[in-house]
């Protein structure tokens, strides 16, 4: 009897051979590299691709309208032009300092800036504000009424705030004579002279109108911030950021040293010892140890302070000695030395 034929799975005709033939008669060789691609056929298609960063890009833009467009080269010119006129149409000498500088905001709004600020402050300080009857509200009150007639500063009315606030080491004058005291300052300034240091260095910001240059800057500084964030094509916060640590801070410790200058003449002039002002300076650095870097402030370190003053002193004691106080001033220091009490020093 024939034998029948054995069924083969893996012959030649068998569709389960044909399916797995690739696999078993072409295996892929091992260690095999991709093709390589070109760099203009990167990123493969169907990737999403990124766009590219052009830096520069809108000052190659601005430069090449400039280039184009006649329209465009005239309009920038007549506004760089106008822009000239109206800054040197708007500079004015600082008093006593005599630093130039533009300023376009009159007293009188300055003045209406400040009183739209007053009650602001009141009702953040409502409850701590000492009577005056109370010996810090008049011991401010004494030393003010010595500063004022030397200020400059007219058409002030004055009112004095002592805050009851004995961690706050600050004292500020608001435009139109508002002045504001926190207690936590007057053990710093240890006597008389300090806080007429203090005070002179306040009221010395409103009689250089200090309040009005800086509302001032906010018509060009602005400007240059949309510029540099086109020309120097960073972002617009950013270009914020630089103004701010190239132009806004170095203007404001500007002017806190331009009131340390003023504050100690008007001082001296209202009879008080412009040494004085070393000595709250140093105790404010102890007071501050772990105060900002001074390009991050907007005012002067104290140690700097220190150096400016002593170097200010000389003219400070001439402005003291041909005051009306001279007499009174030779009196003092002779009562003092008779008692053991050096110059400056609090002997009762």
């Amino acid at each position: 009897m024939p034998s029948k034929p054995h069924l083969n799975l893996l012959s030649r005709a068998s569709p389960l051979r044909t399916a797995f033939r690739p696999h078993i008669l072409q295996p892929r060789p091992p260690f095999s590299v991709p093709p390589k691609r070109l760099a203009s056929q990167w990123p493969p298609s169907g990737y999403p691709q990124r766009p590219r960063y052009n830096r520069f890009n809108n000052a190659r833009n601005v430069y090449s309208l400039w280039q184009r467009s006649p329209t465009f080269r005239s309009g920038t010119g007549i506004a760089i032009l106008a822009g000239g006129v109206f800054i040197y149409a708007n500079l004015e000498r600082v008093p006593v300092s005599g630093r130039l500088r533009f300023n376009v905001c009159s007293p009188e709004t300055e003045a209406r800036f400040g009183q739209a600020a007053l009650q602001g402050v009141l009702q953040e300080f409502s409850g701590k504000v000492l009577p005056p009857s109370h010996p810090y509200s008049r011991q401010v009150n004494r030393v003010l009424q010595r500063l004022i007639p030397q200020s400059g500063y007219e058409g002030a009315e004055w009112d004095i705030k002592v805050i009851h606030d004995d961690e706050q080491k600050n004292a500020f004058v608001m435009p139109g004579g508002k002045v504001f005291v926190f207690s936590g300052i007057l053990p710093i300034c240890a006597g008389d002279d300090g806080l007429a240091a203090v005070l002179g260095h306040e009221i010395a910001h409103q009689t250089a109108h200090h309040t009005a240059e800086k509302i001032s800057q906010q018509l060009y500084i602005p400007l240059l911030s949309i510029a540099l964030a086109v020309f120097g094509d960073v972002s617009g916060q950013f270009a914020q950021i630089l103004i701010d640590l190239a132009l806004s801070r170095p203007f404001s410790r500007s002017m806190e040293s331009e009131a340390d200058f003023i504050g100690l003449l008007m001082m001296a002039q209202a009879c008080y010892d412009p040494r004085a002002a070393v000595g709250l300076w140093e105790r404010m650095a102890k007071a501050e140890e772990y105060a900002p870097p001074q390009f991050l402030s907007t005012h002067p370190a104290s140690k700097n302070r220190i150096t400016r003053i002593q170097g200010w002193l000389p003219q400070a004691e001439e402005k003291r000695s041909e005051s009306q106080c001279r007499a009174t001033i030779s009196y003092g220091e002779e009562f003092k030395k008779a008692f053991g009490g050096g110059v400056g020093e609090e002997i009762w």
